[in-house]
C-alpha cells in the first residue's frame, strides 16, 4: 500500500481552518482547571470528531493468523483487553501461514512486512505468531500478565484533534514542548467481531471470532515538526463505512522517528 504523504506547506490553509476548532478546546480545558487526564485515548466531541487525551495511549499490536493454532488464545486476550478506552488495540494478520492449508481471510503481505520493519524498534530477532507488542515493545509474558493498562501512563506533549467530514479524516496536530523533532504515522481501519469457519489448516473445525482487525494500513512518512506550527494529516479509507454487525475504527498513530515508539494517538469510531 502506498503511503500517505507528510504534512506539506499546501496543508497550512487546512490547519489555519481547523485551529479554532482545537483552540476552543484548549481555552475550555484551561478555564476547567487544566487539560484532560489519563483516563482516555480520545476524548469524543461533539459529532464525528475525537481529541487526544494528556496522556499517550498504550498501542497494542498482534500479529496473529488464522494458520496457526497458538494464536485463538492471543486473539481471545486482545479483545478482553483491546476495548478499554486508553487503549489502541491493532490485530494484523500475516500471510506466511497461509501454505499450512488455510488461507487467512484477513491476512495480508502488507502486515507481514509490518511485522518484519517493526523488529528492529521491538527488538525482536524474528517474525512469529502469536506476537504482542505494548508500545513498540516485544511482550512474550502477555499470558501472566493482567491489565495491560497498569501503571503504564505517560504524558504525551503532542496534542491532536481528529474529525470526520464524509469519508475523509482531518488530524490537526500541536506539538508541545518536549515533541520529538521528527515524526512519523500510521493509519488504521479496523473491524470487530468478524468469524470464520475454518476448513483446514491447524485450526481446522473451529469458528474463531476476531476483534480490531487492521482491514487497511496506511504509513504517513517522517516529517519535521515546528512547535509553532499546527499541521494536518488527512485519509480517506478505500474500505465502505462499517455496520452494527462489525463496528469500524479509524486510528491515527503518531510515533517518534527516532525510536518508532508511539508518541500519541486517537481513534474514532463513528
Amino acid at each position: 500500500m502506498k503511503p500517505t504523504p507528510p504534512p506539506s506547506k499546501q496543508r497550512r490553509g487546512e490547519a489555519r481552518r481547523l485551529w479554532p476548532h482545537f483552540a476552543r478546546w484548549l481555552v475550555a480545558a484551561l478555564a476547567a482547571g487544566g487539560l484532560p487526564d489519563a483516563a482516555r485515548t480520545a476524548e469524543p466531541l461533539a459529532g464525528c470528531s475525537a481529541r487526544s487525551g494528556a496522556n499517550a495511549p498504550m498501542v497494542i499490536e498482534l500479529y496473529t493468523s488464522e494458520g496457526c493454532n497458538s494464536c485463538p488464545p492471543a486473539d481471545r486476550w486482545l479483545s478482553q483487553w483491546g476495548s478499554q478506552p486508553e487503549v489502541i488495540a491493532l490485530a494484523f494478520h500475516v500471510d506466511y501461514w497461509d501454505h499450512l492449508g488455510w488461507k487467512d481471510p484477513f491476512g495480508s503481505p502488507a502486515h507481514t512486512e509490518r511485522q518484519s520493519q517493526q523488529r528492529a524498534v521491538n527488538g525482536s530477532r524474528f517474525s512469529y505468531t502469536p506476537q504482542i507488542t505494548i508500545n513498540g515493545v516485544d511482550s512474550r509474558q502477555w499470558r501472566d500478565e493482567g491489565p495491560p493498562m497498569a501503571g503504564a501512563a505517560v504524558a504525551s506533549p503532542l496534542r491532536v484533534l481528529l474529525t470526520r467530514e464524509g469519508e475523509r479524516y482531518t488530524a490537526l496536530l500541536q506539538p508541545g514542548a518536549g515533541t520529538p523533532k521528527r515524526l512519523a504515522a500510521y493509519w488504521t481501519v479496523t473491524e470487530d467481531r468478524l468469524v470464520s469457519a475454518v476448513k483446514s489448516g491447524e485450526n481446522q473445525g473451529t469458528t474463531l471470532t476476531h476483534d480490531f482487525v487492521v482491514r487497511e494500513y496506511k504509513s504517513v512518512p517522517i516529517w519535521t515538526t515546528d512547535f509553532e506550527t499546527a499541521s494536518t494529516l488527512t485519509f480517506s479509507p478505500a474500505r465502505a463505512a462499517g455496520s452494527a454487525v462489525h463496528p469500524r475504527r479509524v486510528n491515527l498513530v503518531i510515533v517518534n522517528a527516532a525510536s518508532g515508539r508511539p508518541v500519541q494517538g486517537v481513534s474514532l469510531g463513528c
